[in-house]
């Protein structure tokens, strides 16, 4: 961190080092989050802070009047840097963000109305309580932990189960907000992310061998709480495949006479394909009864039709769901 008595003491995770003239805290006025900004108008300073190259980072903007501000960097890939800075409680209504990076930046209770976060990212903010109503949210970069999420990881590792809790309240908070208004603009893709991250902070939120939480587990295991056919096919392919092993050791299969004289790994190979076969009519609730269980595998076969045709069903509910949109 820089320290001299003239400018401030702020460096971004680049390197950057703020020349702005500080005051008693060592910090600008922009870095300074003592100084309050409310009644100041800001809105074309901050614009032309960003167009003359220096990045926003660790901006202290709290409860700011941005409405409609520009900070899109035309002509380059790249958006202007903002990391770190502290929106909180700003009116950001029809702000212009595309490709801002905001990454570790506060939105906490920010008014985003109308605003342009196309292309944003947005990894590590915290969103509690934003309002996001008509803001674009096409390809943000969202990260992969929110920002309660991460802190809420950590706070286990302490062995803070009251804090852990209530971190993922928030989370599942700020994506119920976010699902809501993806669901509104048509990006279904992005819902069904944060509904099943809605889903898993609630489920970390109930005592860690409860019934309802190993239910929830279950869900989540079996079908991304409705979100991911693929799963209910893997799982459905893995009994099938798992049955037939059964079947084929407990001796289940009979030879058929098209292949009564073949010897050796041929016959074994016939064999597991008919238990293959055996699995496949069992699963499906078919019984064609051309082959038939003895002995335990009588039992494994009962536990593959009953499974077998819950998760027919569970498909189906799944499938529709994701295709109804």
């Amino acid at each position: 961190m820089k320290s001299t008595k003239d400018h401030c003491s702020y460096q971004n995770p680049d390197g950057w080092c703020c020349e702005e003239p500080c005051g008693e805290s060592g910090l600008c006025y922009w870095h300074d989050p003592k100084i309050d900004k409310c009644n100041d108008k800001l809105k074309d300073k901050v614009e032309e802070w960003a167009a003359a190259g220096k990045p926003l980072d660790g901006f202290q903007l709290a409860k700011t009047d941005l409405k409609d501000v520009n900070l899109v960097n035309r002509g380059n890939k790249a958006g202007f840097k903002c990391r770190g800075a502290d929106f909180y409680r700003a009116d950001l209504t029809g702000a212009h963000f595309f490709g801002l990076d905001l990454r570790g930046s506060s939105l906490m209770k920010a008014k985003l109305a109308g605003a342009n976060l196309h292309c944003a990212q947005l990894d590590n903010c915290n969103l509690l309580g934003a309002d996001l109503s008509r803001a674009r949210l096409e390809n943000i970069n969202w990260g992969t932990d929110l920002k309660q999420e991460a802190e809420a990881k950590k706070a286990i590792k302490e062995r803070n189960r009251k804090k852990s809790v209530s971190l993922y309240q928030e989370a599942e908070e700020v994506c119920r907000n976010v699902r809501k208004q993806c669901e509104t603009q048509g990006l279904f893709e992005t819902a069904g992310i944060f509904f099943k991250k809605e889903m898993r902070f609630r489920r970390y939120q109930m005592p860690r061998f409860s019934f309802g939480r190993c239910i929830s587990k279950i869900v989540d295991v079996f079908c991304g709480y409705g979100e991911s056919p693929i799963r209910v096919v893997i799982f459905s392919l893995s009994l099938i495949f798992a049955c037939a092993v059964a079947y084929f050791f407990l001796d289940t299969t009979s030879a058929h006479p098209t292949y009564e004289g073949v010897q050796g790994w041929s016959f074994y190979l016939f064999e597991f394909l008919n238990a293959l076969y055996f699995s496949v009519v069992t699963f499906t609730t078919l019984g064609y009864g051309d082959i038939s269980p003895v002995g335990v595998a009588r039992f494994i076969a009962a536990f593959e039709a009953f499974l077998g045709s819950f998760t027919m069903a569970l498909f189906v509910v799944v499938f529709v769901k994701k295709m109804t949109r």
